[in-house]
């Protein structure tokens, strides 16, 4: 029997997961998007893999330009993974007019100076995934590797801190 779509997504928000932000840059402008299925796949070669939605901007101009960074946001960030959640957000470099950044050195793409870490990457290969894509990166650089801080979690549709406490909504 085929499972419910809503039980499978009701299911899902019971897990936590770490919230990042995707950046790309093309021709056009900045494009990010938050995204909370990043995995680790090999440590040499250093790769990762996310999930995007197949038919969203995002998976396309990442897959066009060939070149992105990973942000790990930070518990404090919760209003930046707000902002790059939200439908028909403007460019990335306007979400961002109060937050610091800085250019990764090979994807060109928008690192957060506050970010617990930043992977600058190369897609290795995409992969049909039902609604999604999943995306391989290889890691060429970690442009910022913070000493401490706490990880921005997703938990049951919410932003919290790495104990599930809650963050105020931004």
């Amino acid at each position: 029997m085929p499972v419910d779509p809503a039980d499978h997504a009701a299911a899902l928000r019971q897990y936590a997961a770490g919230v990042v932000l995707l950046t790309v840059r093309d021709d056009i402008d900045d494009v990010g998007t938050t995204v909370t299925s990043l995995m680790s796949v090999s440590a040499d070669p250093p790769l990762v893999a996310l999930g995007l939605a197949a038919e969203g901007y995002p998976a396309e101009v990442l897959q066009a330009v060939g070149a992105g960074a990973v942000n790990v946001l930070a518990a404090g960030q919760a209003i930046v993974a707000s902002r790059f959640s939200s439908a028909g957000r403007p460019s990335a470099r306007h979400l961002l007019e109060s937050v610091p950044w800085r250019r990764a050195p090979v994807s060109d793409a928008i690192v957060l100076d506050g970010a617990l870490a930043a992977l600058d990457c190369r897609v290795d290969s995409v992969v049909p995934a039902g609604s999604h894509v999943l995306v391989l990166l290889s890691v060429e650089g970690v442009p910022v590797l913070a000493e401490g801080g706490e990880p921005l979690v997703r938990l049951r549709g919410r932003w919290t801190d790495a104990a599930g406490a809650p963050l105020r909504h931004p």
